[in-house]
């Protein structure tokens, strides 16, 4: 049997790989390929497909499901329930609120072990990019995981995206979640620099130590968008044969736009957690054509910002490409110093200009005029 597993990174299409993975579940068992459940939500999930009528009607309604977030987050994405609950028992903590009744690790995987026990499955698929947070202070969970299936065929598989890129994209991410943080430009860039967000050392090299002998499938993230998405390259690389009539496209995890961020930043500062997060819902519902300035031309860093972050992030672009054996890894890596052309205080205020705040309560809308009057001055 071989166990294959997606160890990360963030924000790099692993939530459309889950949901794909979660959609097929039963499709891809019956072909020998096991995205396993980890405890009761996710289990009572699976068997009430089993039993319920799996034709159209049934994958249009899940298709649904998915789409309107619907599915609890123990089924959809049940390894990063797992690797939260690890993380949890290690440090003493608490996995979050979206992962909620989770039973402990011991019988988390035991659940796993006895899904492969009674399916025999060619391969079993451990999909999470939570355990990306596993290597700089608690490796030992990575041995955990190997130790499922201590005899199995590993293949390790990980994707990393051009660090400043990633950072916009983490830092968005942590807005939409309400997180009272600093602007990028303002300490939060260089705040990262030690941490898997900015480091990717310290995300691989915990894994590669303790699967020595695995394939291991590193990739860009660049080269994974020319491949078709997520779930196309990890299939790919993975060597994965799947049945016909799978069903894709859920689009997962949206962003704030780039010259949305700053709002969001500030609303998650100043107002209470309701409005600010309707604020930062607004902000998600934008069109793209709303948006007076493209993601791709809104600069968040600055040039001199930039130029200590690409010096920072050398020696880990060189153990990246030494570790694949390219000449980089990130071939484009000198972008990673070139501002794009729209300083982000510009396309905030553009932003600002034409936010539509119909429909907005009346708090909301007095507080993005009060933003407006800031950017005005």
């Amino acid at each position: 049997m071989k166990t294959i597993i997606y160890f990360g990174h963030h924000k790099v299409g692993s939530t459309a790989l889950q949901s794909f993975l979660f959609q097929n579940q039963e499709a891809l068992m019956r072909h020998g390929l096991l995205y396993p459940a980890v405890e009761n939500e996710g289990l009572a999930h699976l068997l009430a497909r089993l039993v319920r009528d799996s034709g159209p009607a049934a994958q249009a309604r899940q298709f649904t499901e998915l789409q309107q977030g619907a599915v609890p987050m123990n089924a959809r994405e049940p390894h990063n329930a797992l690797a939260f609950q690890m993380l949890a028992q290690a440090t003493g903590g608490k996995a979050p609120n979206w992962h909620g009744g989770l039973p402990g690790v011991a019988q988390m995987i035991r659940a796993i072990r006895q899904q492969a026990k009674f399916l025999q499955p060619e391969a079993v698929l451990l999909c999470s990019e939570v355990m990306a947070n596993f290597g700089p202070q608690h490796p030992e969970l990575i041995d955990r995981v190997r130790d499922i299936f201590p005899e199995s065929d590993h293949a390790l598989y990980c994707v990393l995206r051009r660090p400043d890129d990633y950072l916009v994209s983490w830092h968005a991410q942590r807005l939409r979640f309400g997180d009272k943080v600093k602007a990028l430009s303002g300490g939060a860039a260089l705040g990262y620099a030690e941490s898997i967000h900015f480091n990717y050392r310290r995300v691989v090299e915990p894994w590669v130590r303790v699967f020595p002998d695995a394939p291991l499938h590193l990739r860009n993230y660049t080269d994974v968008l020319a491949a078709g998405g997520s779930v196309e390259d990890f299939l790919d690389r993975t060597g994965l044969a799947l049945p016909r009539g799978l069903e894709t496209g859920v689009r997962a995890n949206p962003s704030l736009p780039r010259a949305a961020m700053e709002i969001a930043r500030r609303g998650n500062h100043d107002l209470p957690p309701d409005q600010a997060q309707a604020l930062r819902q607004h902000l998600l519902d934008l069109r793209p054509d709303q948006l007076p300035v493209p993601n791709r031309d809104v600069e968040m860093f600055g040039a001199d910002l930039r130029a200590q972050m690409a010096e920072r992030f050398a020696p880990v672009h060189a153990y990246l490409s030494e570790l694949t054996g390219q000449p980089a890894f990130f071939p484009d890596i000198e972008e990673m110093t070139r501002p794009r052309p729209v300083p982000e205080a510009e396309a905030v205020a553009a932003l600002l200009d034409r936010l539509p705040v119909q429909g907005l309560p009346g708090p909301l809308a007095a507080y993005i005029d009060s933003l407006r009057r800031d950017y005005a001055a």
